[in-house]
């Protein structure tokens, strides 16, 4: 079992920016990837970017490379979503998740554990 915990969310200007934590715990934490999904108001559930620890390197959804870094701390099981440029469509429930399927970290049919959501607004 793991047990992720975000943080971070809240209101914001368009242009401002935030940054989403996530807390990762549990026995087996340090085997899986950590992957950064949202769900917008009537959207489906769509990829955000993901940290693979394994090589050091982050994956984005083209709709904001180039605006959000995401980043992890191996040694205290965090991973972070840090959002700059932010406009009125990145409003959604932000929510971390963990997969072991370092190959297809963009699908969320691969992450077998999820947070709890954490809501970012973006007001214009």
């Amino acid at each position: 079992q793991v047990q992720l915990v975000e943080s971070g969310g809240g209101l914001v200007q368009e242009g401002g920016s935030l940054t989403l934590s996530c807390a990762a715990s549990g026995r087996t934490a340090s085997r899986f990837e950590m992957g950064w999904f949202r769900q917008g108001p009537g959207k489906e559930r769509e990829f955000v970017a993901a940290f693979r620890r394994r090589d050091g390197n982050g994956y984005y959804a083209d709709s904001v490379k180039g605006r959000f870094n995401v980043s992890a701390d191996v040694a205290k099981s965090t991973t972070s979503l840090q959002m700059n440029a932010l406009k009125p469509e990145d409003t959604a429930v932000y929510y971390c998740a963990a997969t072991l399927d370092y190959l297809r970290m963009n699908l969320a049919r691969t992450y077998s554990y999820w947070g709890q959501g954490t809501q970012v607004t973006v007001s214009s």
